[in-house]
């Protein structure tokens, strides 16, 4: 394990900082702390917007932007061979220094003033000042709240220098990219006062008037049956869509087709808005292409979507996510598809839209993993084992990806063109804004590389193109987006 100084603010330390410094000595690095004065401080009228905002979306506890009692100082048992620098101006020295900015700023404060201005911060982590070794590009979860948007930022500065302090053995690779620069921006009490006024107040306004007109969310699966390319060949959503109806109380999302015997199925997240827990159904098809009513064939106390289907062994098996009960659990099918008996736990915790692959050898799965805090849309985690059934190894280089963009499988792989595909949810505009295509460059216990996502174009005549999954099986090709659908009124 590394020996690591770190260096944090003094006076008025930030929560996430204590939590970075707990996380390091639990991963069992030698630990000193080091305290530096002069770093810039947050003004009270962004500490009072963190307390107002937390307060009137009743969340209890402190966030991890708020600021925490003094970090004690540690002395070293031996030289450091690693300086993590949280304050953003501890000098120089012969110690190779790592430090995170925040849009270009050392100041973390920083995350705040982009959210305010509606901008999505991201983070990257710079050496000796001078290479960029680590990005992250923090998924927001709830773009109204600028308390709870720089908790999901500040979340994941934690994931990155953590995985950066564990790799420091290895070596620190630079990513390329040139450390984004920034003038300190500090933004003074009278100033941030007016930007909050004037930004961020009126999003909080505009959501509240949004929830109490619509639905939180309401999804609506298409599907069609076509002959040539689909949408990994043309990059593009394209015609002949048809929805599977909805009365309006409930949602079908996450579809993924399977056939089965010559028989056509989907199986869908099926989420009642009175329940607010979904369960899995699926949906058969007629001979002439119609599909018939939806049946529930998976329940759980806990909220399941995300059922990829999928034979292995002379048998069908289903793995849906079941973040909520905080294992990954694959099902085998007693009586198809209407009969499902839990087979195996897999992985323990929040992993959210597993996504299988049998390649080279081995199987491997895919996923986004909450790490502690923040959103469990923005972190992709790899497994390999010999089986679906497992043992399942997490892959050295985890986590893979820290990307709002690129990080969440969005449905199964895609073999196209002579490429392998994965489809990835692109967070960008928030959950379920848009789709895109991430070809598989290199995957092995080694590495994972994955190129950048390719935007599914949203020209066609689907009527909700923000996609968010998107799966096929033979002709039968289907996806998902998000529509407003308006509160019922009670009577």
């Amino acid at each position: 394990m590394t020996a690591v100084e770190v260096i944090v603010p003094h006076p008025a330390p930030r929560l996430w900082q204590r939590v970075l410094v707990q996380r390091l000595q639990a991963a069992g690095h030698e630990v000193s702390v080091t305290r530096q004065a002069g770093a810039a401080r947050w003004p009270l009228a962004m500490t009072a917007a963190m307390r107002f905002e937390r307060r009137l979306l009743r969340r209890h506890g402190h966030g991890l932007a708020s600021v925490t009692a003094e970090i004690d100082e540690i002395s070293p048992s031996r030289a450091p061979e690693l300086r993590l620098d949280l304050s953003g101006i501890a000098a120089r020295t012969d110690v190779p220094t790592l430090a995170l900015t925040f849009d270009g700023d050392g100041w973390d404060g920083m995350a705040v003033t982009a959210l305010v201005e509606g901008r999505l911060p991201g983070i990257e982590a710079v050496l000796d000042g001078q290479k960029v070794v680590g990005q992250a590009f923090p998924m927001v979860d709830k773009r109204e709240s600028v308390a709870l948007g720089a908790d999901d930022v500040l979340a994941r500065a934690i994931t990155l220098a953590a995985s950066l302090v564990t790799s420091f053995g290895a070596g620190l690779s630079t990513t390329g990219a040139t450390p984004a620069r920034r003038a300190n921006t500090a933004t003074d009490g009278l100033r941030f006062a007016a930007s909050y006024v004037c930004h961020a107040l009126p999003r909080l306004g505009r959501e509240a008037l949004r929830r109490a007109r619509f639905r939180n969310a309401h999804w609506r699966v298409g599907y069609r049956f076509i002959d040539g390319p689909g949408i990994a060949e043309t990059g593009c959503i394209g015609n002949g869509w048809r929805q599977l109806p909805d009365e309006g109380d409930h949602f079908y999302a996450d579809p993924f087709p399977f056939e089965w015997q010559g028989r056509s199925f989907i199986f869908v997240e099926d989420y009642p808005h009175v329940t607010k827990k979904a369960v899995i159904s699926v949906v058969e098809f007629n001979e002439d292409g119609s599909p018939k009513p939806p049946k529930l064939v998976l329940e759980e106390p806990f909220h399941l979507s995300y059922p990829q289907v999928f034979a292995w062994n002379g048998q069908v098996w289903m793995l849906p996510e079941g973040s909520a009960g905080g294992r990954l659990t694959l099902y085998r099918a007693m009586e198809f598809p209407h009969r499902w008996a839990a087979a195996t736990t897999l992985l323990e915790g929040e992993v959210s839209d597993a996504t299988l692959l049998e390649h080279g050898g081995r199987w491997w799965l895919f996923a986004t993993v909450r790490d502690g805090f923040g959103s469990t849309s923005d972190t992709m985690a790899v497994f390999w084992a010999p089986s679906p059934d497992g043992p399942w190894t997490p892959h050295a280089r985890n986590p893979i990806l820290i990307d709002r963009r690129a990080a969440r499988p969005g449905g199964a792989f895609i073999r196209a063109g002579g490429k392998l595909l994965l489809p990835v949810q692109d967070g960008t505009r928030g959950y379920g804004g848009g789709l895109g295509l991430s070809e598989v460059l290199q995957l092995d216990t080694e590495q994972v590389r994955l190129s950048p996502p390719v935007a599914v174009r949203e020209a066609g005549d689907w009527p909700y193109p923000q996609i968010h999954t998107l799966n096929r099986a033979g002709r039968l090709e289907v996806i998902d987006g998000i529509a407003a659908i308006r509160k019922r009124s009670r009577r």
